[in-house]
């Protein structure tokens, strides 16, 4: 089983609801978003749109950012899922400046959102799985995988421009879509073969 991600553009209404799920989920300190939307405008007046990217750690096949590591810290987890042990990072960030879509973050300092007043009670409970020093990324949500559970970006897709599934298996939802609708990846030309596919 390889698990994958498909992201269909056309409903995605740019509604944050994929990135404000996550922050809530994860706990992650201020400005590290595992999940997070890029917007770009084209075109000129009176002829313009705003495009609409959501990004997230594309959990390559040939993930450059493992092979970079020096000590096994970002490694391969059930399903294909690229994961790191924060136990053994180093915080060297290699696999950072390895990683062609710049989806992980150096939690470099304890830092909070309201600074000098310290953690609010959400943030005490949450922050806690995140250690200083070391680098920090999107893992599908593996501990709600675990429970039967989508991950916080999908179940929480008011659009429901997410799907997740097996791309092993041809009858499953995501190789469909990937099918019939032509899915891509960003920057195939890094080889990479990522595993989140967006839909135009």
């Amino acid at each position: 089983m390889r698990l994958g991600m498909v992201i269909d553009l056309k409903r995605c209404m740019a509604c944050y609801g994929c990135q404000v799920s996550c922050k809530a989920e994860h706990g992650t300190p201020p400005g590290v978003f595992f999940a997070r939307l890029v917007k770009r405008e084209e075109g000129n007046y009176p002829t313009t749109r705003q495009l609409f990217l959501p990004v997230l750690c594309n959990h390559c096949e040939d993930a450059p950012c493992v092979s970079a590591c020096p000590t096994g810290a970002s490694y391969y987890a059930e399903h294909g899922i690229v994961d790191i042990n924060s136990d053994i990072c180093v915080g060297c960030r290699t696999c950072m400046m390895a990683c062609p879509y710049g989806n992980r973050y150096f939690h470099g300092e304890e830092s909070y959102y309201f600074g000098e007043a310290g953690p609010t009670p959400y943030e005490e409970a949450r922050t806690e799985r995140h250690p200083v020093g070391v680098v920090m990324k999107c893992n599908f949500c593996r501990h709600r995988l675990a429970e039967g559970q989508e991950p916080a970006c999908v179940a929480n897709c008011a659009a429901k421009a997410r799907t997740i599934g097996d791309l092993d298996d041809p009858d499953s939802d995501v190789s469909r879509l990937i099918k019939e609708r032509n899915g891509f990846t960003l920057h195939p030309e890094a080889g990479t073969k990522p595993k989140v596919y967006y839909l135009e």
